[in-house]
């Protein structure tokens, strides 16, 4: 296991790197520039900002210095257009706004998405099957885009019950439409796959016999179907965690948290290359060691798995 944990982290390098080199070209290969707008500053001024910033130098270059910059003092650079403000402050103050409620949304999801598909495959065919395969397919056909101004019309609006944004030291009234918006599809997802997995367990060779030799059906869940019925979910766990914990856009426009969605959008709209590049840099890393997270606790649930 631990030549496998080696090896994922040594082949974690060069992938980030050619992120970075995929980025940079992506965004070079747009037009304008960070300095461009309505008003063309005159040719000295933009001259000097862009010397300033290191933007006059050879493409090949920039990404050098970029990349030793970030691997010697994990320095992103200033913000192009947040004037006296450094990435790594963006991203301090975004960051754990997005991982506050995107953790929690993950904890929404992983617990209400299980339960749900573990009593629908327990009592296949019944009403709480139908009930909880319904909730399901409903929640998964309300992404955050609908489902956030369809909270902020009930909840704000009508009822009156809860705020409609802001983030306020992230006081649970203002956590609870946002971890409501993002969690629904992914707890849809998982409640399919717990589902699924834990009714093709249910049909083994091993479960019928616990089940013959008279063991509490509670036992024979929690006991022996438990862990292989939640290997397939650890698969999504990953991905869906870096998606819930990175933050989204639709969440930070709609309820104004002020997380990293909002500023990794303006940065694109602005062309802040140095922005884009520190947030695309963090959901790459946290998408690498999420991943790896999951193989190790694939490993570690079912010991017949060997990397």
């Amino acid at each position: 296991m631990l030549s496998f944990v080696v090896r994922r982290l040594a082949v974690a390098i060069p992938t980030l790197l050619i992120l970075v080199i995929l980025s940079f070209v992506l965004m070079y290969a747009a037009p304008g520039g960070p300095f461009n707008s309505e008003r063309p500053l005159p040719p000295e001024v933009l001259a000097n900002i862009e010397a300033k910033y290191g933007l006059d130098q050879p493409f090949w270059k920039q990404i050098v210095n970029y990349v030793w910059g970030v691997v010697s003092s994990f320095d992103f650079g200033p913000s192009f257009q947040f004037k006296d403000r450094s990435v790594n402050d963006i991203i301090a103050q975004g960051f754990p706004v997005t991982l506050t409620y995107g953790f929690w949304s993950f904890v929404v999801a992983v617990i209400v998405g299980v339960s749900l598909g573990i009593a629908a495959a327990i009592r296949q065919n019944s009403w709480l099957d139908y009930m909880a395969v319904g909730i399901s397919i409903g929640a998964q056909v309300l992404p955050n885009f609908v489902m956030a101004p369809i909270l902020l019309l009930t909840f704000t609006l009508w009822l009156g019950w809860l705020p409609g944004g802001g983030w306020n030291d992230g006081q649970w009234q203002y956590l609870i439409m946002p971890v409501i918006a993002l969690s629904t599809s992914y707890m849809a997802s998982i409640a399919r796959i717990t589902r699924s997995s834990m009714l093709e367990v249910l049909n083994t060779n091993f479960i019928r016999t616990a089940r013959a030799k008279g063991l509490p059906m509670r036992r024979v869940i929690w006991r022996h179907a438990m862990k292989p019925t939640i290997l397939p979910v650890l698969s999504y766990l990953g991905p869906a965690f870096v998606g819930m914990i990175t933050g989204s856009v639709v969440i930070d426009v709609f309820f104004s948290t002020g997380g990293i969605g909002q500023f990794f959008v303006n940065s694109a709209f602005n062309r802040d290359y140095s922005v884009i590049m520190g947030i695309t840099i963090l959901v790459g890393t946290l998408t690498i060691f999420f991943n790896l997270v999951v193989d190790i606790l694939y490993a570690w649930i079912d010991p017949k798995i060997r990397y």
